[in-house]
Order: structure tokens, then C-alpha cells, then sequence
């Protein structure tokens, strides 16, 4: 035969193998030369279609694709070489030895199927057909509302999720927990969004936040944290008495507060013997009371609790009192709320009086307990109305309590005292030796008040760290080194400051040895077996009979 005849059977086979790749025929004696699809790969990057053959003969292998509109050719090898059709110029190759299809700088327009015919020198076809998504990665994934608020019981809510990307796959998430399908909740699906619809809304179905993930073969993105606000309440409405006395003593700081659950927070109206008050708020103050003309007698006092968003407004029991005079006006005064008071160099005097009625009994307490008091650094006058604190010290700070009392009442009056001081004992916990690849933590602390800020320093160099801890996720040889963190207090100006060093080992040589514990079992078990041999040796020595020189 003359080689343009050759060529042209061979032209002629191609044809029509290429006919009957489109046709998507395949012989009766068929066998798998595909592996299940489909396959997944990255826009821009680059896959291979392989096949299961080994080491085929074949006349020629041509690969069609199918996008769901056309079927069109890309590649057909056979003995005189590699044809790629024109689309796929410079992106796409066949290996002879296995017939698998290599694609580069993927597009989405290459997702749909892909065919391979195999022909063989009879003339039979086979022919597959594999599925490939070239996907997008996922980016801007929302979350929007149809409602700005929400009424408990009343409103209905639809979240809508969307997102870029191919292929998607949509989850709700209450803070980490998915979101399912329930009786008032359900999420539609569609292939570029999700919806969550919440009936007859609770407030607990956002009392933590709300996510949305979209994610693919490629990675997973979750949206920003969604929140609205959901009113209601008010629930139940409680009256509670600083006191809970049917007699209250006039110049106590006695007072009634009321509490509902309620969102946003409700409003709050007195009532005494069903009459409204002029107090309003949550705290009903013993002042107010006083301003009724009835104040003396024993009378019912309520709160009605009222939320404007649900329109619901909750009464209150009843709770019933009379006002007694006694000592009153209990006052506890020190330095100015706006001064700026540093341990060491300033001192501080409280003094404890009372407006009306005389107190023979003061008693001074600092957090509740009573404070001593030496007639040095911290002194008290012989009828305890004032109290010295000179010169301040960091443990200074605290709740200063003066308790006021006579025959027939007791009052107490007090002060929160600020002392700046510090950065004092500054330290640095933490890893000082770690393995290649192992994780670091560093923890600085200082007393100090106000809270210090922190500096840390590598080797002399600043890190750029400004926070109490120092994290290193993987550590590597040069991380090792000197880790000096800096304390300081803005207020005071002062300084502390601590050096932790840090060695980084080769992988395997921290491994943890022998607890002292297992160590003084073996010793203890040696030196027990070494003595049940020595005891052996000598009792067999006096076993043994010893002849007699003579």
C-alpha cells in the first residue's frame, strides 16, 4: 500500500472514530477505561484526565468535551503523533503510552464532560465519558435580613446567605452549632444561595451569633457574625428590698428594685396603695418615699414594668412597709472621684459623719472586713470619724466601709479608693525549651494598677508585640533566645521588666526520661536483689561443710 493511501485510511479511521466518540457509541465488548468522576480542579490551575488503560494498542485516542450546548474535539493521538484542536492549542496534551488528557490554565468554561474514544486497529470503539468542575474559590459570603428588629412570638425572619464561587454547599451555624431544619426553622438551598427562615422568633435563636459558611471541593469561608436585636419581655416583674423589715428606719439607704426581663430594658413606674409616685427607674429610693405624704404609715408598694417595642406592661407584687426615723445621712468622704493618687508619694484621709442623729459607735472595714489600725502609717481618730492612710501603698486599694451606729439604728457608708501603683514583680511564664516545630507561649504579668501595657524585645530587638502574650505557633532554631517583656503604668511612669530565655532542640531530644519516682523503684529494686544475693552467699557458706585440716 502507498503512503498516501496509508494516510488516508488513516484520516478516514480518525473520522469516523471521532464520529463515533460524538455519538457516544461504545462496542459491545466494552471494558472501564475511566475511573469515576467526577474530577474537581482549581480555576487557573492545570489536571489530568487519566485512564486505566496500560500500555493500550490502539489506532488512534481522541478526547471530545461537552459543555451541555455542543460537543467539540480537543485532542486525538495516534501514529503520526498529537493533534490538538485549535481551542485547545498550548493547553492541552495526550499521553500516547496511557492515553490521559493533561489540561492547563483552567477556565469554568472547560466544567462539563469530557469523552475518550479508544480505536482500535479493527476498528472497534471504546468510549467513556468523565465529569469535570473546574471551581471557583469561595469569597463574599453575606448574610442579609429582611427585618431590622424582631418582636419575640411575633416576627418572622429571613436570613438570605450569599456568596461567590462554584459548586456551593451552604450551612447555617449558630455560633459553631449547625442550623437545621425544625418545626419554625428551615433553610432552602439553592446553587449560589441559602435561606434561613426563623417563625414566631425566640429570643434565644439569637442570643449567640449567627454564621453562614459556603463551601466547595476548594475550601470553606464563613461570613461575619449576624445579630439582631429581638425584643421582648417584660417577663415576670420582681420587687426586692434592700431591707426586708416591714419597718425601715428613716435615715437608712433602704430602697426597692424592680427587675423584669425585658429587651430592650423596660421602664419602670412606683406605685404606692395603687397611686402613682413621681420616682421613676428601676431603684425606688427611700427619698422618694419620704416626699409621700403617707410615708410614716404602712402602705403597698408596686412596680409596673413596660416595654414600648412589645407593648406589654407587667405589674409587680406587692410589698408593704413603714418608715421609722433614726439615724440618717451616713457620709463617707475622701479624696476627689478625679484625683490622681500614686503609692509612695500622696496619703489619703477619709472621715465618716452623719447628717441627722448622733453615732457614740464607729467601726472602720476595708472589703468587708474590720481594718486595723497601728496609730502609724494607717490611724484613726479616738472617736473614729476620720481614718489616715499616710503614706499610700498599692494594697490600699479596695472598698472602704465606715459603719455608723446608736441604740436603735446602724448605718454604713462607702468608698472606693484608687492608688496608682506599679508595674511591680514583673515575670514571665512559659516554655524554656521546646522542640523544632513545637508551640510557644509566654505569659507577662505585673502588679500594677491601672493594668500595665506590655513591650517584648528578641534578642534586644523590638517585636513589634504589644500584648501581655508572646506566641510563636511553630518554633524554628532562631527563635531561640532572650524574651524581655516591659511593663509599664502610664499613671505612675514606672517600669518592670523580665528576661525568659528560650531554647529551641532538635525533634526527639526533650523526650520526657524516667519519673524520680520510677527512678527510685529501680534503685530500690536493685539494692533489694543485691541483698537477697549477698544472703544467699552466706547462707550457703555456712551450709557447706569444711573439712577438717587434721
Amino acid at each position: 500500500m502507498t503512503m498516501a493511501a496509508t494516510t488516508t485510511t488513516t484520516a478516514a479511521t480518525a473520522i469516523v472514530a471521532l464520529l463515533l466518540g460524538m455519538s457516544g457509541w461504545r462496542s459491545a465488548a466494552a471494558r472501564d477505561i475511566l475511573p469515576p468522576g467526577p474530577v474537581d480542579a482549581a480555576v487557573g490551575k492545570n489536571v489530568t484526565l487519566v485512564t486505566l488503560l496500560q500500555n493500550p494498542e490502539y489506532s488512534f485516542i481522541i478526547w471530545n468535551f461537552n459543555d451541555g450546548r455542543e460537543q467539540i474535539h480537543v485532542a486525538t493521538v495516534g501514529s503520526a503523533g498529537l493533534k490538538v484542536n485549535a481551542p485547545y492549542l498550548g493547553r492541552a496534551s495526550v499521553d500516547a503510552t496511557s492515553g490521559a488528557l493533561r489540561l492547563s490554565a483552567l477556565t469554568t468554561g472547560d466544567s462539563g464532560d469530557f469523552s475518550v474514544s479508544v480505536v482500535n486497529a479493527d476498528g472497534g470503539t471504546e468510549t467513556a465519558e468523565i465529569r469535570l468542575r473546574v471551581l471557583e474559590p469561595v469569597s463574599d459570603v453575606l448574610v442579609s435580613a429582611d427585618l431590622a428588629e424582631a418582636v419575640e412570638h411575633n416576627s418572622t425572619l429571613v436570613l438570605s446567605c450569599a456568596a461567590k464561587g462554584s459548586f456551593l454547599r451552604f450551612t447555617w451555624l449558630n455560633e459553631t452549632e449547625p442550623i437545621d431544619d425544625g418545626e419554625r426553622l428551615s433553610v432552602a438551598q439553592s446553587e449560589t444561595s441559602s435561606q434561613l427562615m426563623i417563625a414566631r422568633i425566640l429570643r434565644t435563636d439569637l442570643a449567640r451569633p449567627i454564621f453562614c459558611s459556603a463551601a466547595n471541593q476548594l475550601d470553606t469561608e464563613k461570613s461575619a457574625p449576624f445579630s439582631l436585636p429581638v425584643h421582648y419581655g417584660p417577663d415576670e416583674v420582681t420587687v426586692t428590698a434592700s431591707d426586708p423589715s416591714p419597718f425601715v428606719r428613716a435615715d437608712s439607704d433602704f430602697n426597692l428594685t424592680c427587675a423584669a426581663g425585658s429587651a430592650p430594658a423596660a421602664t419602670f413606674a412606683w406605685y404606692q396603695n395603687e397611686t402613682l409616685m413621681d420616682s421613676v427607674g428601676a431603684v425606688l429610693p427611700l427619698e422618694a418615699v419620704r416626699r409621700r405624704p403617707l410615708w410614716r404609715e404602712m402602705s403597698q408598694y408596686t412596680c409596673r414594668a413596660a416595654n414600648a417595642k412589645t407593648g406589654r406592661v407587667v405589674s409587680s407584687p406587692a410589698v408593704s412597709f413603714a418608715v421609722v426615723e433614726a439615724l440618717s445621712g451616713a457620709l463617707l468622704s475622701g479624696p476627689a472621684p478625679d484625683a490622681v493618687l500614686l503609692a509612695g508619694e500622696h496619703s489619703a484621709n477619709l472621715s465618716c459623719r452623719a447628717a441627722a442623729g448622733v453615732a457614740d459607735r464607729r467601726t472602720w472595714l476595708k472589703d468587708g472586713r474590720p481594718l486595723a489600725t497601728d496609730g502609724g502609717r494607717v490611724s484613726a481618730a479616738p472617736d473614729g470619724s476620720w481614718l489616715s492612710l499616710a503614706p499610700l501603698h498599692g494594697d490600699d486599694n479596695g472598698r472602704y466601709a465606715c459603719r455608723l451606729a446608736n441604740a436603735v439604728s446602724e448605718l454604713e457608708a462607702v468608698y472606693e479608693l484608687l492608688v496608682n501603683y506599679g508595674p511591680e514583680g514583673a515575670t514571665v511564664s512559659g516554655e524554656s525549651a521546646v522542640e523544632v516545630g513545637d508551640a510557644v507561649t509566654l505569659r507577662c504579668a505585673a502588679a500594677s494598677v491601672p493594668p500595665a501595657n506590655f513591650t517584648w524585645t528578641f534578642n534586644g530587638t523590638l517585636s513589634g508585640v504589644e500584648t501581655p502574650t508572646y506566641a510563636i505557633a511553630e518554633a524554628v532554631y532562631k527563635n531561640a533566645g532572650a524574651y524581655a517583656c516591659r511593663a509599664h503604668n502610664a499613671v505612675t511612669g514606672k517600669n518592670a521588666s523580665y528576661t525568659h530565655r528560650l531554647a529551641v532542640k532538635e525533634e526527639g531530644t526533650l523526650d520526657e526520661g524516667l519519673s524520680d519516682g520510677a527512678i527510685a523503684g529501680i534503685i530500690i529494686g536493685v539494692l533489694a536483689a543485691l541483698g537477697v544475693a549477698v544472703g544467699v552467699v552466706l547462707y550457703c557458706r555456712q551450709k557447706v561443710p569444711v573439712e577438717s585440716p587434721y
